[in-house]
Parts: C-alpha cells; sequence; structure tokens
C-alpha cells in the first residue's frame, strides 16, 4: 500500500529510505527541516510495531508499507520501483541529509557515471569510515578487533572524490540509469553485505564507486553486530557467507586477491591508479 500527503511536483531527486520500528529515529533525522521542492522522499516501511508509518506521513514522506519485513535490500528495491526521480539516493532513517549537497553529488555522479557518497559523520563532526577498501576477511577482522587500518577505512585527504571499493549502504546515490544497468540490490541479502555486493558490481561493470567529502551528512551508525543479542549476528554471519561463496577471492590474501578477481581487469585498479590511490 502506498500512501502520500504532498503535492505532486517536477520530481528530480528520489530519496529511498528503508524503515523498521524507526519512528523515534525519522523524527529525530528527518524532521529538522522540510523537503525541498523538486525532491521526493519514498519511505519503505518493513512491518515496523511503532507508528514508522505515521511519522514519516508527518514528515512528507512518500509511505509504502511493505506488508511484512522483505529485509534491506529488497526494500531498496520496492522503493526504487516506485520513485519517479531522474537521481537516486538510498538513505537509512538515521542519516541527516544536507539537502543542498544533493545538487554537488548528483553532478559528480553524472560527470563521472559514478556511484556517490557523503562523507558520514558522527554527532560530534568527526569523521566516519564509510569509504572502504577491499573487502578481504582479514581486513575485517583486523578492523573489528584493532580498527584503524588506513588500507581499509578509506578518506580522501584532499577535498577531491576519491574512488573506494564499496561505501557503507547508509547512504549511496547515482543516477537511475545507472542503479537500473546494475538492476538494483541484491535481495538474496537480507540484511549486511549488500553494500559491498554492489559496489563490487558496479566497479564490474565499469561504473566508478566514489566518495564525496564536500558533502558532510551525519550519521546515527546503530551498530547492531556490536551488541551481544544474537539475531543481528545470525543474519550477519548468513549474509557473510552468502558474500564470501560469491567472492570466494576476498577469503584469501590482498596480492592473490587482486590476481584472481575479475575487477582486475574490469577497471578498478587503473581507475584507482589514475587517481593516486591504492587499497
Amino acid at each position: 500500500m502506498t500512501s502520500t500527503d504532498h503535492t505532486t511536483v517536477d520530481v528530480t531527486v528520489s530519496l529511498i529510505t528503508v524503515s523498521h520500528n524507526s519512528a523515534e529515529t525519522l523524527r529525530r533525522c528527518w524532521g529538522s527541516s522540510p523537503l525541498p521542492e523538486g525532491v521526493e522522499w519514498i519511505v519503505v516501511d518493513n512491518a515496523s510495531t511503532d507508528d514508522s508509518l505515521s511519522a514519516a506521513r508527518e514528515l512528507g514522506a512518500t509511505v509504502i508499507d511493505a506488508g511484512g519485513n522483505l529485509g534491506f535490500s529488497a526494500a531498496n528495491n520496492l522503493g526504487l520501483e516506485h520513485a519517479t526521480g531522474r537521481f537516486i539516493g538510498f538513505v537509512n532513517p538515521d542519516v541527516v541529509v544536507e539537502f543542498d549537497e544533493l545538487s554537488g553529488l548528483e553532478s559528480v555522479a553524472r560527470e563521472l557515471g559514478a556511484l556517490v557518497a557523503p562523507q558520514l559523520l558522527n554527532a560530534d563532526g568527526t569523521e566516519q569510515p564509510n569509504g572502504r577498501g577491499f573487502p578481504l576477511l582479514i581486513a575485517k577482522v583486523r578492523h573489528r578487533l584493532r580498527g584503524g587500518d588506513p588500507s581499509y577505512l578509506l578518506r580522501s585527504d584532499d577535498g577531491k572524490p576519491r574512488a573506494v571499493c564499496w561505501v557503507m549502504g547508509a547512504a549511496i546515490l547515482g543516477d537511475r540509469a545507472v542503479f537500473e544497468r546494475l538492476g538494483g540490490w541484491d535481495d538474496r541479502f537480507f540484511l549486511y553485505y549488500e553494500d559491498k555486493d554492489i559496489g563490487l558490481r558496479a566497479w564490474k561493470a565499469d561504473i566508478p564507486v566514489l566518495l564525496v567529502p564536500t558533502a558532510r551528512w551525519k550519521h546515527g551508525w546503530a551498530r547492531e553486530t556490536t551488541s551481544l543479542r544474537w539475531a543481528p549476528w545470525r543474519r550477519e554471519i548468513a549474509s557473510m557467507a552468502k558474500f564470501y561463496t560469491r567472492y570466494p577471492e576476498f577469503l584469501i590474501g590482498v596480492r592473490a586477491s587482486r590476481r584472481a578477481h575479475p575487477l582486475a581487469t574490469a577497471g578498478v585498479y587503473g581507475e584507482v591508479s589514475r587517481r593516486g590511490h591504492t587499497w
């Protein structure tokens, strides 16, 4: 079921958010400023038991009741089906969008035919590492145990867009045609690892993935797998198994992975080299 409370305008940008018991977060992060003209916000609700649906409507969203918990990827794809804008952004409930920075992100995405992401920030203004290097299993383990691995947690140091392997799915934007060319999100990933997958598929299709540091959006970053609750870990382990079954080369070391992965002939290394970056 779809509903909306706002008047139809000429939509150029569609922002898509997946909610699940997100009412408080939606009000906190999306209630500070009205939607600009030409921007539509679509909220796909995955079986919330709170008042996420009414909160989203109150804030001006077009609301889609998914009729159950479809998972993050499938709900994103459902939102894309209903979107009318030519520039698409997938944005989590806990992200504060700086609407005046959308045009800059769109310009970069269109000029380079890229998927783009703003630099995400913590509440105190420090940078979150949403740009990432190759998703080697050892890199993930090192990150969880020690953190701060500069070959995996990527930032732009010169204020220019930086090529990265993938970006956190909390905020990723691009031309509608690019997402459609990729076939959208892979709904075999219920939650977790879908962002790594779409980044790798983009590079394989010669679509750059770029972190754009001039756009800076705050992100709450509710990392459920830092807790001892079993449900998030069960979902992450299931997605991890699917991911590394599909990309077994990332179970091994960096040099072997670079030789083995089809990205080596799909433009990613050349693109990174031209930008002066390494992973």
